[in-house]
């Protein structure tokens, strides 16, 4: 896939035992990579892990991933027995019992309720164990999203080379204009100048001198061939594998900068008005580039 869109969503669930992982992936536009994960209480040293893993298939973009882990933990529970205690609890209620003249025995219900008998402990995981599954969860929600970027890709690619047609094709206008463009102004020139000097004869080769310093103010060649040349490098950069999002980006202020350049040289209605429609074009390619990884 030549590029991706930095937008997509992905969900990834998988099961193990009687617990279920689930992990869904958001992604934007951005500049770089900024990651924020949600996880768990008691699962942060995974973070590492999970920043590694993301970064295999994201390059750019704000991406907010939320864990979850739902089920049954009772494997984790130990309970254990202060024996001590509940034997001093035990001696203590006999010699209550004694002294009071109470022949009744001593429940074993009762004396496993007292205080810190049973004493309840949650054991940690094996977080190993939780990355060979966790790692799936996420992997698969990276792989659904991976699928949507591709898919909004393509449709940005296509639309980026119909602008950049639309774009040629206004250069070649302009191109096409030049030339009967200083054939007008010179014929303004020798008018210009009849009316100036009125019957004086005017000078051939003063004229023609005058000609070519109009011609280099008007020529415009070098910015059509630096735009045909950023056309070029525009089309293959969407073809190229991997992050080209700045790259473009960065050729389309180069294509800001000729058409600007090729605006003030020419001072002509009908010019400014195909240079009007090539800044239109660049500025929705800028737009839909924003979102190109």
């Amino acid at each position: 896939m030549p590029i991706k869109s930095m937008t997509g969503f992905g969900r990834g669930e998988v099961q193990r035992g009687n617990r279920v992982w689930t992990a869904e992936l958001r992604c934007v536009n951005n500049r770089f990579l900024e990651l924020k994960i949600k996880l768990p209480k008691g699962y942060s040293a995974l973070e590492d892990n999970i920043r590694k893993l993301v970064s295999r298939y994201l390059q750019r973009g704000r991406i907010d991933l939320a864990v979850n882990v739902s089920g049954d933990f009772s494997d984790l529970v130990k309970v254990n027995i202060n024996i001590e205690l509940a034997k001093s609890y035990k001696n203590a209620l006999v010699q209550l019992g004694h002294e009071l003249s109470i022949s009744d025995a001593v429940d074993l219900s009762y004396l496993a309720s007292l205080p810190d008998v049973l004493v309840r402990e949650q054991e940690n995981e094996d977080l190993d164990s939780v990355w060979s599954v966790l790692s799936q969860a996420i992997e698969e929600s990276l792989v659904q999203c991976e699928k949507m970027r591709q898919q909004e890709g393509l449709a940005l690619l296509t639309d980026l080379l119909e602008r950049l047609a639309s774009f040629s094709s206004v250069i070649d206008q302009v191109a096409a204009a030049i030339p009967e463009l200083l054939v007008q102004r010179k014929a303004l020139l020798q008018e210009r100048l009849e009316k100036l000097l009125g019957t004086v004869q005017i000078d051939p080769q003063r004229l023609s001198q005058e000609v070519v310093v109009l011609a280099d103010k008007t020529d415009v060649t070098e910015e059509i061939v630096r735009l045909r040349s950023h056309m070029q490098q525009f089309r293959s950069s969407l073809a190229e594998n991997g992050v080209v999002g700045r790259k473009l980006d960065f050729l389309i202020q180069e294509f800001l900068r000729e058409v600007n350049t090729l605006a003030s040289k020419i001072n002509d209605a009908h010019i400014a008005h195909l240079t009007v429609e090539l800044k239109s074009e660049l500025e929705k390619m800028r737009e839909q580039i924003q979102n190109i990884e």
